[in-house]
């Protein structure tokens, strides 16, 4: 049994094998229906649930449609539903989901939950995301990458904004998969200390980007934050938006990315995201790929 926690859990050699199956599930599928089973429908007879205590489009479309093309079913639990940690406790829950399903997937906010329900599951659990990383988004981006430029190792990636739970996962990513990154951000934004050693720094945005393969953001502001902090943070965060300007600075073939969903023309502006160089809707593409071939690892399928 193999948990999914993140990407710094899991070894390197795992993650390469995740990604290239991955690539091999996304090719066997070229040009059938969405709804079209895989041809060796390897969670035929498994069910598979999908916890979510922040709401999502990308992760309960991408890993529902995923479990669903390899033969699997869904059970798909919000945490107003559950409750979770309130009513019941979270090991009890786990240990409870245990007996009915095969599989779980969680998108929670305190790590701490993603943790004790691996604990006590005694079948695999996959972090689908929490407030410290995201690390099936990083795989997913990882994938993408590798589709339009070739290997990542020793590629320069360059991150534009907040160091927030994506970033760290990019920061485990780098060491794991071996290239390059760099922080391009305010220092009241900083990644957490924890991912020190992992990434550099550059304050100035235009020679951040100077010779890089990759260029990222995210969202200045999450959906929980107050009036406040949307206004604080767009004041500290606005000369590092991903404009053509900054665009500009990278190599001429660097691509864009963004795991949306976005605030077009804050983090970047719309003639980036449309722009030749973007691969944002490949990257959110990729999230299904990449999640099933993480699935079938975790199974050992």
């Amino acid at each position: 049994m193999n948990h999914f926690l993140d990407i710094h859990t899991t070894a390197p050699g795992d993650l390469r094998s995740i990604i290239d199956n991955a690539a091999a599930m996304k090719s066997a599928r070229a040009g059938r229906p969405r709804g079209a089973l895989d041809d060796d429908q390897p969670l035929k007879d498994h069910m598979v649930a999908l916890i979510f205590e922040k709401p999502s489009t990308r992760t309960r479309v991408s890993f529902d449609v995923g479990v669903r093309q390899m033969g699997g079913q869904t059970m798909v639990l919000s945490g107003a539903d559950m409750q979770l940690g309130h009513g019941e406790t979270i090991a009890d829950t786990a240990r409870v989901l245990s007996r009915y399903v095969d599989l779980i997937m969680i998108r929670t906010f305190e790590e701490a939950t993603l943790l004790e329900m691996a604990e006590y599951a005694t079948v695999p659990v996959i972090n689908g995301l929490t407030n410290r990383t995201h690390p099936c988004q990083i795989m997913a981006d990882v994938l993408t990458f590798e589709e339009h430029s070739g290997p990542i190792k020793g590629r320069k990636i360059v991150w534009s904004g907040d160091g927030n739970n994506v970033f760290a996962s990019f920061a485990h990513a780098a060491k794991q998969f071996e290239f390059d990154l760099t922080f391009t951000g305010p220092p009241p934004l900083d990644p957490e200390a924890a991912l020190d050693g992992l990434y550099s720094i550059e304050r100035d945005p235009a020679k951040a980007v100077a010779g890089a393969d990759l260029v990222v953001t995210d969202t200045w502001v999450s959906m929980h934050d107050p009036q406040s902090a949307r206004e604080r943070r767009h004041n500290q965060l606005r000369g590092y938006q991903v404009n053509a300007g900054l665009m500009a600075q990278a190599k001429p073939d660097a691509l864009f990315m963004h795991c949306l969903p976005a605030h077009r023309d804050d983090e970047a502006t719309s003639e980036v995201m449309d722009g030749p160089n973007s691969v944002i809707f490949d990257e959110a593409e990729n999230r299904l790929h990449a999640q099933k071939a993480i699935m079938r690892w975790c199974l050992g399928r």
